[in-house]
């Protein structure tokens, strides 16, 4: 069985101030698998821990306690960080550098081998949408292609696990949904990614799993639709029904939502009364259109995570 791509054990970073007056717990143990092939998002408010294990994990600071390994090799070895790539939130590179010229820097940097660099550059750069640009410099690059030209870079060396900290920042809608599609593309060719986004809209699109962060806590942990959908809640969309055949179980919620049909709040216990209930309805003449399990956006989720003062 694989090594999962990323795993950690009680991996915790702490923070003292000079003299030590103050602790900052960046991160507390956290206890966490991600294994090969997920989309997998990070989520959560300013100061959470975000950052701050993206950092340990390359490498960029050390942990106060615990470990963590990518792909079975152990954090604190350069070896495991060779089959990453990486887009920093609020990258930079050298104005007076063009596209191309930025690709082959990175390249050199990764250790691509030079008969490589000049057709992964050219494959990368008409991947990510700014060929035509390629030779122009990046000082005249607009936000968008930047976030580009970043993403581009993060796959210049074809790592196994990229991890992208806002990928979409300051693109426009149809950047948005280009780079979503890329992201799906890696994630058939088997490459893990990795995201942090304050875009929960686009998270919740294209993540298989998510975790939620919270004052340096794990506070979730699921797949989008294990985290969204209310237990044993469900939206029921039909005819009208008839006042003998409501019940407590049965809440009205909107009309008119197309010609006759109605839309309805079902609760159920289990599967039985889920179909019990449905019965009922049939035989009272209720003409059912659909019934889906009722989910909140990943979006309100997320709100009441952070705003619930006992995580």
């Amino acid at each position: 069985m694989p090594a999962p791509a990323i795993s950690t054990h009680g991996l915790s970073k702490t923070y003292t101030t000079a003299f030590g007056k103050s602790t900052v717990h960046a991160l507390r143990p956290l206890d966490l698998t991600i294994d090969e092939g997920e989309i997998f998002g990070l989520l959560g408010p300013n100061g959470a821990g975000k950052t701050t294990l993206v950092k340990l994990l390359l490498g960029i600071v050390h942990p106060t306690e615990g470990s963590a390994e990518l792909f079975g090799k152990t954090i604190r070895s350069p070896e495991a960080r060779r089959s990453v790539g990486f887009l920093a939130e609020n990258h930079r590179f050298p104005e007076f550098l063009t596209g191309r010229q930025t690709l082959d820097l990175y390249a050199r940097m990764s250790g691509t081998a030079e008969n490589d660099r000049v057709t992964r550059s050219e494959e990368l750069l008409e991947r990510v949408r700014i060929s035509d640009a390629a030779d122009r410099r990046v000082k005249t690059y607009s936000k968008g292609m930047m976030q580009r030209l970043g993403i581009a870079q993060a796959l210049m060396s074809n790592p196994k696990l990229v991890l992208l900290d806002e990928p979409t920042d300051g693109v426009d809608p149809v950047g948005r949904r280009e780079i979503r599609d890329l992201l799906l593309e890696l994630h058939s060719d088997g490459v893990t990614l990795f995201l942090n986004s304050h875009l929960l809209s686009e998270i919740e699109r294209v993540c298989t799993r998510v975790a939620i962060l919270k004052e340096g806590r794990l506070v979730r942990e699921g797949t989008v639709e294990e985290l969204t959908t209310e237990d044993r809640v469900w939206r029921l969309r039909c005819t009208a029904i008839p006042d003998h055949a409501l019940n407590a179980n049965i809440n009205f919620v909107a009309g008119s939502l197309s010609g006759d049909l109605r839309e309805y709040r079902l609760d159920a216990t289990d599967r039985a009364a889920l179909n019990a209930s449905l019965d009922r309805l049939r035989a009272a003449g209720v003409e059912i259109e659909s019934v889906e399990p009722l989910r909140q956006s990943l979006e309100d989720l997320f709100i009441d995570v952070v705003e619930d003062a006992s995580t």
